[in-house]
């Protein structure tokens, strides 16, 4: 009835039915995936855009000097002067160097040489 042929036949269309099967059912659970992952992806982009709502909401100027008023008698807020940072007496001028390698005191007090890379004339 059947011949050995048809049998081959009949088992090489059966595993190329079950192979197709298999790589359909694994492409969609890919898809799947992928279609999960955009997902969470637009969800983080949309909760960056959040943050940077309120962060933009709470950096405002106008928001900030008016907790600034509130609370600076709490915190010592007051104006900056430009003294507060440094005076120009503590301020003291490097000398000029147009050598190419400066000395630097290293961590044992002995003066180690540095190369600046400078360029030569």
């Amino acid at each position: 009835m059947f011949r050995t042929s048809d049998i081959i036949l009949i088992a090489v269309m059966l595993s190329a039915a079950a192979f197709t099967y298999k790589t359909k059912h694994e492409a969609e659970a890919m898809m799947s995936r992928a279609r999960e992952l955009e997902t969470q992806i637009q969800l983080e982009k949309d909760a960056i855009d959040v943050l940077r709502a309120d962060r933009s909401l709470l950096t405002q100027p106008g928001r900030l000097e008016k907790l600034a008023n509130i609370y600076k008698d709490e915190l010592g807020l007051g104006i900056m002067d430009p003294k507060q940072i440094a005076t120009p007496a503590s301020l003291r001028e490097l000398p000029f160097r147009s050598e190419e390698t400066l000395m630097v005191e290293g961590a044992d007090g002995a003066d180690e040489p540095v190369v600046t890379g400078g360029v030569r004339p």
